[in-house]
């Protein structure tokens, strides 16, 4: 019993706390990675793919800020499938193939998902690189420039860029802490060769790698990006290639999109079993310490509390007991006292941010085998 508690807590504390300044080190010690110079003479014909769904109130300046993107228009072509979307979307994207010369619209009638869309567009891409992006999102002017450099590199196979979340209102993103120390970790596993995943917003893929996925496949971002990596091929961070995408406007949207995304970490989890092989050197080391701790994490926390109350039969577990039982109180406060000034408290905040992912995590786990997923999907800020 005192083995699993300890144990419980060792593994969050490694993956929260010290797997950061192991990857650093380790970063350091092996670091692999390169620096592409900015070259807009050598840029690779590309297709923009962007898989929409009720997107009436961003579809238009979607295409409006890839229209007007630093990147030759000639070397772009724009692919936008509406997957059965019920407002005027469909309208909008009809009206603009009219005047976008390197616009392709495909319109389906059926809500069959995303995933289903991407494989269906992605068959229809001409170029050899793929460019990945959301109908929310928004490039930086060199976002493609800087996106596509690698790719002089015959061994890169994927590159993700760089989102950065903003809040439209006055006050700061909610997780732009946590956000930042992801960035961090992206870094530092790029340089190891092990980048887990990309992220949807804005990464880029040889064609030729592309293995299509499964209808119902929630997070698809991270599947192909890792898809690619199995064929032995790099995938890099490119830091400097740059989308901006506004953040959910309140906390009950935020957590129906962190369930969706445990769901589909649980997802990938048993579905790409490969990861877990230890001959993946960095890559499974990464992966175990990055992803399948964290996705555990809400687990280990039940096993920590659960033993904890067990074996609170002497003052140094039941001390041991209330700092868990105070954690968790502070946390409650966190989240359901948004706007008291207790709960504005850094360490509140971080305890309460930290409580509610695993909260949303571990109900992603439970409809993950609960829950039939059709592959529709509805639309979410982000």
């Amino acid at each position: 019993m005192e083995t699993l508690l300890w144990l419980s807590i060792g593994l969050l504390v490694y993956s929260y706390l010290l797997y950061p300044f192991v990857l650093l080190v380790c970063s350091k010690l092996f670091n692999k990675s390169k620096t592409w110079c900015k070259n807009a003479q050598h840029l690779p014909d590309i297709t923009v793919i962007i898989s929409a769904f009720n997107e009436q109130s961003c579809i238009a300046d979607r295409i409006k800020n890839l229209n007007h993107i630093d990147y030759p228009q000639h070397k772009i072509k724009l692919l936008v499938g509406s997957d059965g979307s019920t407002d005027d979307t469909n309208e909008i994207l009809l009206a603009l193939a009219k005047t976008t010369e390197n616009l392709q619209v495909e319109l389906f009638s059926q809500n069959r998902g995303k995933m289903s869309v991407l494989n269906d567009l992605i068959a229809k891409a001409t170029t050899d690189i793929v460019v990945m992006s959301d109908a929310n999102t928004e490039f930086a002017e060199d976002a493609l420039i800087e996106l596509t450099q690698p790719f002089v590199d015959e061994n890169i196979g994927a590159v993700c860029g760089e989102l950065v979340l903003y809040n439209a209102g006055c006050e700061r993103n909610q997780d732009d802490k946590y956000w930042q120390y992801e960035r961090f970790l992206k870094k530092h596993e790029s340089n190891l060769n092990a980048l887990l995943g990309a992220n949807g917003a804005i990464y880029a893929f040889r064609k030729a790698l592309y293995v299509p996925l499964a209808h119902d496949t929630i997070v698809d971002d991270f599947q192909i990006a890792l898809h690619v990596r199995k064929q032995k091929q790099v995938v890099v961070y490119q830091q400097r290639a740059l989308a901006f995408e506004e953040i959910a406007p309140d906390l009950s949207a935020e957590g129906q999109r962190r369930v969706r995304i445990g769901r589909g970490n649980y997802q990938a989890f048993f579905r790409m079993p490969w990861l877990l092989n230890p001959a993946n050197g960095f890559l499974f080391f990464s992966y175990v310490s990055h992803k399948v701790l964290r996705w555990f994490a809400p687990h280990l926390m039940l096993i920590a509390i659960v033993t904890n109350v067990l074996l609170a039969t002497t003052p140094f577990y039941v001390a041991l007991l209330a700092l868990q039982v105070l954690f968790y109180v502070l946390a409650f406060i966190g989240i359901n006292l948004p706007t008291h000034s207790i709960a504005k408290q850094p360490i509140i905040k971080i305890i309460a941010f930290f409580t509610a992912m695993n909260v949303s995590l571990l109900k992603g786990f439970i409809q993950y085998f609960t829950t039939k997923s059709s592959g529709a999907w509805q639309r979410t800020v982000r």
